[in-house]
């Protein structure tokens, strides 16, 4: 009778040694041990949204680059060489004689210029123009003789133009700058928020793989505690404790944990894909992958106010949208600058040289240019006004009602914000509290579970009830282990609501 306990304990201890050796992995030398945070760093450096988002990045500071050379110096020139032959018959009074002339004239003009508009809607121009002009020829066939003594001529203008009504300040006419330079702001923005949701996507995929890894652990646990139900009932039943009946019982459990086996391998291998194709989008995936961190719950040290504030001070959202705002309100001024008249003040000042000799060339010319020696001046006033205006009281009317729109928007993004940290918070307060129950419940179903292996091993329970207790146990685990991935993910949520996931994770956007 002693030894009938050996037995089926020798029996049970061959078949939990039996089951670990088909379940057994091949060897995890070629597997990639991975934690959390180096999962997120292998994201950032190979998923290709973030590329993407990053060239998107690049493409709209370009477009502040191009509206800043709407304030660019223009440099103009020219250079013209040219040769004019010419003749002419005239008499100097009826029936007098003919006098003819032949000439040949050589002409070099050279001219430069810049031009440059300013932001508070005044524009310069500046222009220089040195001339050389020199004729000769013939007079009825005579010796060829210069007609022109003085060839070098120059002339410097400097124009300045200021407009006093539509296109005056910096808001009307910086306002595609403006614009373009708050675009770019929230360029840098929205490449942040790609960063934010890569690394709270792939924290999820992270967990998914650790709650199938565990998960698959539980599975294998529970059956290898059907499978020792099952040798033990085999053994009763030969030495006559038990009826054959109750052994189908356990083969049915034993069988239905082996799918629930199938079923976790392939939910496994499933969320792996999924974390590898995240973090190896092009680049050479590995053989496999071995998790190193698992869900620790920490108390939660910020009241639901203060997360409201600090999600309202720091969203990207928020920031992007508020950038947003100020666009529209910059492009309702400058839209209502230009239902003004058109008023423009400007002052020119011309200098000339006088003509000179060969021999003193443009260094003459230039002489007299610098010095202003004949200066001309002209200021003046120019008017110009639509009768209706139409166009630009739409323009206007379009604007006002964009920026309408973006203070709505503005508005409806806070209150979604709030109640997401609302919900974030109270998920993970509810989410901290669940991992506590599950631990207790699971612990409680292990009891429960050993006290009725005890009654059934003493003949004052049934198959039926241990069965039942495992399966109580195997629910427990699940969702013990459920809720530390609920609870973990709650954590990803509620940093991405409040805003400083990226600084949680310690992580710098450059």
């Amino acid at each position: 009778m002693t030894r009938l306990p050996i037995f089926p304990a020798l029996l049970v201890a061959f078949s939990l040694v039996a089951q670990e050796a088909p379940g057994t992995e091949a060897p995890k030398a070629t597997a990639t041990k991975l934690t959390l945070q180096g999962a997120i760093e292998t994201s950032l450096k190979n998923n290709l949204q973030v590329q993407i988002a990053s060239e998107t990045r690049d493409f709209t500071r370009a477009g502040l680059t191009i509206e800043q050379g709407a304030f660019d110096w223009n440099l103009t020139g020219s250079l013209n060489l040219g040769k004019t032959q010419d003749a002419s018959r005239s008499q100097s009074y009826p029936g007098g004689p003919f006098v003819s002339s032949e000439s040949t004239t050589f002409s070099r003009n050279f001219t430069v210029g810049s031009t440059k508009a300013f932001g508070w809607g005044g524009n310069l121009s500046l222009n220089y123009a040195p001339t050389y002009r020199f004729s000769k020829g013939t007079v009825n066939g005579g010796p060829e003789v210069p007609f022109t003594s003085n060839p070098y001529d120059g002339s410097f203008s400097a124009t300045y133009t200021q407009s006093l009504l539509k296109n005056f300040g910096r808001d009307a006419t910086e306002s595609r700058l403006i614009v373009a330079r708050k675009s770019a702001q929230a360029a840098d923005l929205g490449f942040q928020k790609a960063i934010i949701d890569l690394v709270a996507s792939t924290e999820s995929l992270y967990w998914d793989v650790v709650f199938a890894q565990q998960n698959l652990e539980n599975k294998q646990q529970t059956l290898a505690l059907a499978q020792k139900q099952l040798k033990e009932n085999q053994i009763r039943v030969q030495v006559g404790t038990l009826a054959p009946i109750e052994v189908t019982s356990s083969e049915a459990s034993v069988a239905q944990r082996e799918q629930d086996i199938i079923a976790a391998e392939a939910q496994l291998m499933n969320a792996k894909d999924a974390l590898i194709r995240a973090l190896y989008p092009s680049a050479e995936r590995p053989a496999g992958l071995e998790l190193a961190d698992a869900p620790s719950v920490q108390p939660l040290d910020m009241d639901e106010s203060a997360a409201e504030k600090q999600a309202l001070a720091n969203r990207i959202e928020l920031k992007s949208a508020r950038l947003d705002l100020e666009s529209k309100q910059v492009l309702e001024t400058a839209a209502g600058n230009r239902t003004l008249p058109q008023l423009d003040a400007f002052a020119t000042y011309n200098g000339n040289a006088a003509s000179q000799i060969a021999s003193e060339g443009l260094a003459a010319v230039n002489k007299d240019l610098t010095k202003g020696a004949y200066p001309g001046y002209t200021v003046g006033l120019q008017f110009a006004m639509p009768i209706q205006n139409r166009a630009a009281r739409g323009n206007r009317a379009q604007a006002r009602a964009n920026r309408r729109s973006s203070e709505l928007s503005l508005r409806d993004l806070e209150l979604g914000i709030t109640l997401e940290v609302r919900q974030a918070f109270r998920n993970l307060d509810a989410s901290t509290k669940g991992v506590a129950a599950g631990e207790k419940t699971r612990y409680f179903r292990e009891k429960d579970l050993e006290a009725e292996q005890k009654k059934f091993e003493n003949g004052m329970s049934t198959n039926f009830l241990v069965l039942s207790k495992q399966n109580d146990l195997d629910t427990a685990k699940s969702s013990e282990l459920q809720s530390r991935i609920t609870y973990a993910k709650a954590v990803t949520a509620l940093e991405k609501a409040l805003g400083h996931l990226l600084e949680a994770r310690k992580l710098e956007v450059k």
